[in-house]
């Protein structure tokens, strides 16, 4: 059994490679640049709006599943009788 390679693929291969290299090396650069950053800086009154925000949209979530509740408790009532109604 023999393994026969042009030298087409083999160029392939050597490009395939330098490249994925090339990219991981440029990554790890950009990693670096960014841990050297300074760190944002958020403001008291930022994190007491976005906490004011995700409790309204708690709040009003919790609205519309109680009002879904209500509707799916009408449909129930409403097939019950219909199946009801059928017999």
């Amino acid at each position: 059994m023999s393994l026969q390679i042009d030298v087409k693929t083999l160029i392939a291969i050597a490009v395939v490679i330098s490249s994925v290299v090339g990219m991981y090396y440029a990554l790890m650069k950009e990693i670096e640049i960014a841990k050297q950053l300074p760190e944002p800086n958020i403001t008291r009154t930022e994190y007491d709006l976005k906490d004011q925000m995700i409790r309204d949209a708690i709040m009003q979530t919790q609205t519309d599943v109680q009002e879904i509740s209500k509707d799916v408790k009408t449909i129930d009532e409403r097939l019950f009788e219909i199946q009801q109604n059928q017999k």
